[in-house]
């Protein structure tokens, strides 16, 4: 009997797994990309689906708003603006489109990458007289500087997935490095210590690997990937035009990245292995830089639910 009624519960999670099995596939599909566009001489955040479709557009700045980062739940992204004063870190809401400054210096301050907990936001800033990487609460309180004390300048900075590390660019040597350290700006590490010029690191969603831009001095600009710890760095995308600023699918299974190889620049998707490459914005005018990707509430919270449907369902079967 208990066999019995243990393979009743069995079948039952099988048929739930079924239909849950397109809302944890299917994530990509509901995803956004929002990337920076420069038309007719100003540089704005635009956000598109990855099949082309649907672009909008989410700032309106006359002189430039760039390098954006989601939050975790995708209803606000942050960037750097640019005024006729300096470059400020700001932070907008998605859905009705206000705007705030949250750094408010007379210093440049760019690359706002946000934290996986959603509490805190790292960017690069020059306030120091050098570009360093700092970190602040996501209300713009409690600016803490983590590196810039070796007199080099640092830039591009990423949190891992777990939060526990921040991956940035730094030209402390002959060259643009990719490092990694500690949230805390501890245990720094140089991971590709080349003779190329590596910048722009992004992290995969499972924090195993890091896509990021290099290129040697003289050379074609292309997308590599490594591990987390440096090791197995590979060339993605191999293509005599340049290649730059990747960023993961929330599924890890497509990085899209900026190409001029159509003759202006683009915003591309590619399989992870570099396999695919499709142009994604298709524009006859103007330049496309600096994606974004990260699925909006409603994508993330029906593949929270599957999660908790299944641990729930194992409990039973148990």
């Amino acid at each position: 009997m208990r066999r019995r009624y243990n393979l009743t519960y069995l079948m039952l999670a099988y048929a739930v797994l079924l239909g849950l099995m397109p809302l944890m596939v299917g994530v990509d599909a509901q995803a956004q990309i929002a990337f920076t566009s420069e038309k007719i001489h100003t540089v704005n955040i635009y956000m598109i689906d990855p099949n082309g479709r649907n672009l909008r557009r989410l700032t309106n700045n006359r002189w430039a708003d760039d390098f954006l980062s989601w939050s975790p739940d995708g209803k606000r992204i942050t960037f750097a603006a640019q005024t006729n004063r300096s470059w400020d870190i700001y932070v907008m809401d998605i859905d009705d489109g206000k705007s705030r400054n949250l750094t408010n210096s007379h210093q440049d301050e760019w690359e706002p990458s946000w934290s996986p907990d959603g509490k805190r936001i790292a960017f690069a800033s020059d306030r120091e007289r050098r570009s360093g990487i700092y970190v602040m609460d996501a209300n713009g309180r409690n600016i803490q500087q983590l590196t810039g004390s070796h007199r080099r300048t640092d830039r591009y900075p990423v949190w891992s997935p777990d939060g526990k590390r921040i991956a940035f660019a730094s030209h402390r040597g002959a060259h643009w490095d990719i490092h990694v350290m500690d949230a805390d700006g501890g245990k720094s590490k140089n991971l590709t210590g080349s003779l190329r010029d590596n910048w722009a690191p992004s992290w995969s969603p499972n924090g195993k690997r890091i896509a990021f831009t290099s290129a040697p001095k003289d050379g074609d600009i292309d997308i590599y990937v490594m591990d987390a710890d440096g090791q197995n760095i590979q060339n993605l995308t191999n293509h005599p035009a340049a290649d730059k600023f990747p960023s993961w699918s929330p599924n890890g299974r497509r990085i899209a990245f900026a190409s001029d190889r159509d003759g202006n620049w683009e915003i591309y998707l590619m399989d992870d292995d570099g396999e695919n490459p499709q142009n994604l914005t298709n524009s006859s005018f103007g330049d496309e830089s600096h994606p974004a990707w990260f699925p909006d509430g409603s994508a993330a919270e029906p593949v929270r639910k599957a999660f908790r449907m299944w641990g729930w369902l194992k409990q039973v079967v148990r």
